[in-house]
């Protein structure tokens, strides 16, 4: 798989302790497994953005831990990762502190389907239509599936 790095996004992930580097790096290796198709670039002078058809993820630094801000408020969370900005009109995202585990599955799936929206047209722009038919839940329930998951696994539509 070829990844398609900005090394701007480098500067910005060197620049971090190493605990933050090894958040960024895992999410930055899952976002570009999403899709292969997966670009970055530096947005708001110094952000780290991945985007395809539309914005997918930001990485943010902080002080004590990683955000990263999921740019689709549409995306089902069915393991409850995201813990910041439930009640966001465009973003919400998932904190990550040192010494968190990433629940790598989730966060994959939730790029996939903010992907499959962006594809789609993007959040904005999809009818609002049945679970069953969007992408989105197609993406959901073949994860449920995939991870042996009883508690979220749905009849096939």
């Amino acid at each position: 798989m070829r990844v398609r790095a900005d090394s701007r996004v480098d500067e910005y992930i060197v620049r971090l302790p190493d605990w933050q580097q090894a958040v960024c790096q895992q999410v930055r290796e899952l976002v570009h497994a999403a899709d292969p198709e997966v670009e970055e670039t530096i947005k708001r002078s110094v952000q780290p953005y991945f985007v395809l058809q539309g914005n997918i993820c930001a990485l943010l630094a902080a002080k004590d831990h990683v955000n990263v801000f999921i740019y689709d408020p549409t995306v089902p969370d069915p393991h409850g990762i995201i813990n910041q900005g439930h009640g966001n009109a465009t973003a919400r995202a998932v904190q990550i502190y040192r010494n968190d585990a990433i629940n790598s599955p989730a966060l994959l799936a939730m790029f996939r389907a903010v992907i499959a929206n962006n594809r789609a047209g993007g959040w904005r722009r999809i009818k609002v239509r049945p679970r069953e038919a969007s992408p989105l839940s197609r993406q959901t329930r073949e994860y449920s599936r995939s991870s042996n998951h009883p508690a979220l696994d749905t009849p096939p539509a």
